[in-house]
C-alpha cells in the first residue's frame, strides 16, 4: 500500500496540472534575465550582432550629446511638468499607468488631442489630456481625485478633438482608479509610496509590482516565468529623470532597468537591423494578425528587443573604454529615451516594417 502511495505521488509530480501549479508559483525571471531566456529559445525573432555594432558605432558619435543623458527627459517630452513642478512626480506616475495602446483600429481613424495649437496623435494624446486637464482646473494628478473619479469624468479628461476616442477608457479608469487608491494607502503620493525603496532602482521595480497589478507584465514561455515591466521600468526612470534634473540623490543600480519592451522601439531595432522577424512574423504582421499579450511570438518580439538593448549596450560600453579609456554610463533605460523619439522621427521611413498588434494594459 505504502508503495502504491509513492507511486501515485509520483505519478501527480509528472501530471501537467502540477507543471502548471509550479510554473505559476515560481517567482519570474527579472527583465534581463528574460530577454536573454527568450533570445535563447526564439523561433521567430533574432538578435544579429552585425546590426548591434553598427547601433552602438551611431550611439558612440551621439555619446556626449544631450540625447544621451538623464537631462534630456524633459526636452524628449515637452508636455511633462517641469522638473521642479511640485505635480511632476504625481504627473509621471498618472501617465505611466495609464500609458498603454494608443494604436488604432485604422490607422486613418487615429485619437488626437490638441493642445496649445499643437495636434498629438499616440502616447502623446494622453500627455497633451492630462497636462490640458491640468490647466482646465482638474486635480488629475491628485490621488483623493483620480481614485474615485467616474469613468465619465476620466471620457472627459481624456476626450479626444474627433469622432475617435482614446481606446480602452474604462481598462484606462480602472487602473488609475486602483492606482489611485493604493497611493492613499501610502502617504497619498507617488513619492511617499516610493520612498520606502529608496534610491534603490530594482526595489522601486519590485515595490511596484508588488502594490500595483496592473503593472504586472509578466508571462509564461517555454514552461518558464518571465517579466517584462514595462510600465514599472519606465516609471522609475521616470522618476529617476525627475531627481536627475532636480540634482536630487542618485540611483546607483540604475542599470538594473532595461529598455522598455513596447510595439515601437522593436520597429526601430529591425529597422536599424539589430533585430530580424522571421518571414513567417513579417508576413503575420503585415496581415495584421492581432497577437494576444502572452502569445509566443508576442513574447519574443518583447524579450529578444530586451536581450538585443543590452546588447548594444554591451558594444557601446566596449567601445567608450577602448577608445577614450573611460568607463560609459549610458544605460538601457536612456537608450530606450533614445530609441522611442528617434522611431517616430523616422515612422515614414520605417513605414515598411509592421509593428506588431496587442490590445493589453501592459504597454
Amino acid at each position: 500500500m505504502e508503495r502504491n502511495l509513492k507511486l501515485r505521488l509520483s505519478d501527480l509530480k509528472n501530471s501537467l496540472f502540477f507543471q502548471v501549479l509550479y510554473v505559476l508559483m515560481e517567482a519570474p525571471l527579472p527583465p534581463r534575465e528574460s530577454g536573454r531566456f527568450v533570445v535563447e529559445h526564439s523561433q521567430d525573432v533574432f538578435v544579429e550582432e552585425e546590426g548591434v555594432r553598427r547601433v552602438a558605432e551611431m550611439l558612440y558619435a551621439l555619446r556626449k550629446s544631450e540625447e544621451l543623458t538623464a537631462s534630456g527627459w524633459k526636452k524628449a517630452n515637452p508636455l511633462a511638468p517641469s522638473p521642479t513642478s511640485d505635480h511632476a512626480l504625481n504627473w509621471v506616475f498618472v501617465v505611466d499607468t495609464m500609458n498603454f495602446s494608443f494604436w488604432p483600429d485604422r490607422e486613418e481613424q487615429q485619437c488626437e488631442v490638441t493642445y496649445r495649437g499643437t495636434t498629438y496623435c499616440g502616447y502623446m494624446t494622453l500627455c497633451a489630456a492630462i497636462t490640458r486637464a491640468m490647466e482646465e482646473g482638474i486635480p488629475i494628478t491628485e490621488p483623493s481625485y483620480f481614485s474615485q473619479m467616474s469613468v465619465e469624468e476620466l471620457g472627459r479628461v481624456l476626450r479626444s478633438d474627433n469622432n475617435t476616442p482614446m481606446p480602452m477608457l474604462e481598462e484606462r479608469h480602472r487602473v488609475l482608479t486602483e492606482a489611485g487608491r493604493v497611493l492613499l494607502q501610502h502617504g497619498g503620493s507617488f513619492r511617499s509610496f516610493i520612498s520606502p525603496a529608496g534610491s534603490d532602482a530594482q526595489k522601486m521595480v519590485e515595490l511596484i509590482v508588488d502594490n500595483l497589478p496592473s503593472y504586472r507584465d509578466e508571462a509564461t514561455y517555454k514552461g518558464k516565468r518571465i517579466s517584462l515591466y514595462k510600465r514599472a521600468q519606465i516609471l522609475v526612470a521616470d522618476f529617476w529623470g525627475i531627481m536627475e534634473a532636480r540634482v536630487e540623490g542618485d540611483m546607483p543600480n540604475l542599470d538594473f532597468l532595461t529598455m522598455f519592451a513596447d510595439y515601437r522601439v522593436p520597429q526601430a531595432l529591425v529597422h536599424l537591423g539589430a533585430l530580424r522577424y522571421s518571414d513567417t512574423l513579417m508576413e503575420t504582421l503585415r496581415n495584421g494578425e492581432l497577437l494576444s499579450s502572452g502569445d509566443r511570438r508576442e513574447v519574443e518580439i518583447r524579450g529578444c528587443s530586451i536581450w538585443c538593448v543590452e546588447r548594444i549596450k554591451a558594444h557601446l560600453w566596449s567601445l567608450v573604454e577602448e577608445r577614450d579609456g573611460q568607463s560609459c554610463n549610458i544605460n538601457s533605460a536612456i537608450i530606450d529615451f533614445y530609441l522611442w523619439p528617434y522611431a517616430k522621427q523616422h515612422h515614414k521611413e520605417m513605414a515598411h516594417i509592421p509593428i506588431h498588434h496587442t490590445r493589453c494594459i501592459y504597454y
